[in-house]
């Protein structure tokens, strides 16, 4: 692949993926879950991410390669622990950049009307989201460099209209009391951290790991990988804070007569821009929910491509899919793949909140994993370290312990449904490796992930979020983070011995080829 992404490109890949058509409720769902102390929930959900984050820019400083969240279990914890994740990838992939496209399809109806009628898109909208998906490959065909010079521009607009409307909501509807006037934290200090959670906070800053899955592609990963996780996760707290703020200011009193929680608005910022008599803003924010989603299905179609790519180096899926194109350094094929895997995900599940309710969430999973490949990594090969992340002793189980809880956090009818199918990636590992000398051994060290997939289950069905209720607030989440704290040595010893015993999988691809 062609090394020719700077900061500057790794930057706005971060960057356009995290703002897509979330920054448009993020700031609505986190005052109506906490009031104004919703402020401290973005802050909470950068600090969790950064965490995560820190890992990521030291594996991927000192490691790059493109579709690093699936390669790198692989090397650090053998072929049971790739095999449930890049199961888990494999069957998340193409839904994301589906769900964008229906999303744009479904804003566009505004403008054409009958792209989406009764909570699913027609025929016309499926065919324009069909015909989007193939723009975005067609983008990404000719070389990473295209993609990136119209990515940037992309997400330069999709950062200065946000942040426009914020400053001009600020300007125009300014109420200081509303910060005070019913408590900083009317629903107590406990609704900050469920609107991490419960109001989407969480979820709008995801989208970071774009800059691992192509770091194969930076010019200089050591020093660009680390500044560029870092910066596009700071520009994009700081640009939700920004909204945030500027709803809880400029919402007229009159929408809080019942409280946040009695504000009703079906197009938080649209609605609102009227309201303060700006309704060619409200023209602009339309549009602008255009073109969010497409531009993070942009990085999602590239991310998608390296994904496919590491999925087929790993064995999972025939080679024919790990091919680079030589002049453009595009996994082309692996490219098409993954635009029929949206298609696949576009047809039967028409709506977005259709798609993205199914297995939205299993990408999570890829974080424990690298969080614990980090502790691996950290331990065998001292050699090897990047060096761009101090205390990452510590850092790694921290990030695990966060990406834990985030993946619980997604609640029960997320889980219940999602987290057996992840499961399955353990039958894919036995079809694959039965009968061979090392099986039993290569069972016993990716054992760690299957306990702590049965732990999440299990809680998750008992827990408050989304289960029976039965392990209440908070010692449901204490639980989840004390069992991951175990899980999370438990999974790096495994890793050390993978490490030090000769000829595993850690050299050679998930299949055992050479």
């Amino acid at each position: 692949m062609h090394r020719q992404l700077g900061f500057w490109s790794l930057t706005t890949v971060g960057l356009g993926s995290i703002i897509g058509s979330g920054w448009l409720f993020g700031a609505l769902y986190g005052a109506r879950a906490a009031g104004p102390a919703a402020l401290l929930s973005w802050l909470i959900a950068g600090g969790a991410f950064a965490l995560i984050a820190l890992v990521l820019a030291e594996l991927g400083a000192g490691r790059p390669e493109s579709g690093a969240l699936v390669r790198w279990p692989l090397r650090a914890n053998g072929p049971l622990v790739a095999a449930v994740v890049g199961w888990s990838v494999l069957l998340a992939i193409g839904a994301a950049t589906a769900s964008e496209a229906s999303a744009i399809a479904q804003y566009a109806n505004r403008y054409v009307p009958g792209l989406y009628r009764g909570g699913v898109l027609t025929p016309r909208g499926l065919l324009c989201s069909v015909l989007l998906l193939a723009v975005l490959v067609a983008v990404n065909w000719f070389g990473v460099r295209v993609f990136a010079r119209v990515n940037a521009v992309v997400t330069t607009l999709k950062f200065l209209v946000p942040a426009g409307t914020a400053l001009l909501m600020l300007a125009s509807g300014f109420h200081p009391e509303h910060l005070t006037a019913g408590g900083f934290a009317p629903y107590g200090w406990a609704a900050v951290l469920s609107a991490v959670a419960s109001g989407g906070i969480i979820f709008s800053v995801n989208g970071f790991a774009s800059i691992v899955e192509l770091s194969g592609e930076a010019r200089n990963p050591r020093r660009d990988i680390p500044r560029a996780v870092l910066t596009a996760i700071a520009l994009a707290v700081a640009l939700y804070l920004l909204l945030q703020l500027a709803f809880l200011l400029a919402v007229p009193d009159a929408l809080l007569v019942h409280g946040w929680r009695g504000i009703d608005l079906s197009s938080p910022f649209g609605e609102l821009a009227l309201l303060l008599g700006l309704g060619w803003l409200a023209g602009v924010l339309y549009a602008d929910a255009v073109l969010s989603p497409a531009g993070s299905a942009l990085v999602g179609a590239a991310e998608d491509s390296r994904k496919g790519y590491a999925l087929a180096k790993n064995g999972l899926i025939p080679g024919f899919f790990a091919d680079v194109h030589p002049a453009s350094g595009v996994p082309r094929r692996a490219l098409l793949g993954t635009f029929a895997f949206s298609l696949l995900w576009l047809v039967p599940f028409r709506g977005w909140q259709e798609i993205v309710s199914v297995l939205g969430d299993l990408f999570l999973l890829t974080y424990s994993a690298s969080a614990v490949a980090g502790g691996v990594f950290h331990a065998a090969e001292p050699e090897r370290r990047a060096g761009a992340v101090r205390g990452l002793r510590w850092i790694s189980p921290l990030s695990f312990v966060v990406a834990t809880e985030i993946v619980y956090w997604s609640t029960w009818d997320k889980l219940g449904a999602g987290l057996p199918l992840a499961a399955g990636g353990v039958l894919v590992f036995g079809l694959s490796r039965q009968g061979r000398a090392a099986f039993g051994a290569e069972l016993r060290r990716g054992l760690w992930l299957v306990v702590h997939l049965a732990v999440l289950f299990a809680v998750s069905g008992l827990g408050s979020f989304g289960g029976a209720g039965w392990l209440p607030a908070p010692w449901d989440s204490a639980l989840v983070a004390v069992a991951a704290v175990l899980i999370y040595r438990w999974g790096v010893r495994s890793g050390i011995a993978v490490q030090r015993t000769p000829g595993t999988a850690t050299q050679n691809e998930f299949s055992g080829r050479p």
